[in-house]
């Protein structure tokens, strides 16, 4: 293999991976555990209100989201859809606890943020949904990086500012 052979498969293998990972997540909000009724009980005591719609946003955002990354389709709007969805589990349930997960922490979702910016700058590779559209090398670079962390970013800033009404207990 040559070196471009090598880089699409690190970024095929980190692409689907990753989406894959998301797109279990809001799978398993979907049809496993407490499901539906369950995220949106967890999501109203955490203040994302109404629970419901943010439990159906977040589970079609990750599954989505997820297998856009995976394919290489759209992948700078994927990447920011893994900000914005990272950002608010970061702001509403991990930010209190410090960095590190084993604490429950934000690092976790940090990471997920970071990969997917990477792979918004990197572009989706030659293994792709976006190369076989002719768009692989339109929204990546600076353009990836600004629709990623700054898409994401806003968009989770908004997302807040309008639903998120913690609990006093969290408010304090």
């Amino acid at each position: 293999m040559n070196y471009l052979d090598w880089q699409n498969l690190a970024i095929a293998f980190l692409r689907v991976n990753l989406g894959l990972m998301m797109a279990a997540h809001g799978y398993g909000k979907f049809f496993k555990g407490g499901r539906i009724t369950g995220t949106a009980g967890w999501f109203d005591s955490m203040g994302m209100k109404p629970g419901r719609f943010h439990a159906v946003l977040a589970a079609s955002t990750e599954v989505g989201a997820g297998l856009m990354v995976a394919l290489g389709l759209f992948h700078s709007l994927a990447a920011a859809a893994f900000v914005g969805l990272m950002a608010v589990a970061g702001w509403t349930v991990h930010r209190s606890h410090g960095f590190f997960i084993i604490n429950e922490g934000w690092e976790y979702v940090y990471m997920i943020a970071v990969a997917a910016v990477a792979l918004a700058v990197l572009g989706p590779g030659a293994w792709s949904l976006d190369r076989l559209l002719g768009i692989d090398d339109v929204f990546d670079g600076w353009v990836g990086l600004a629709i990623a962390l700054g898409g994401g970013l806003v968009g989770a800033g908004v997302l807040l500012a309008v639903f998120y009404r913690p609990p006093a207990a969290q408010a304090e």
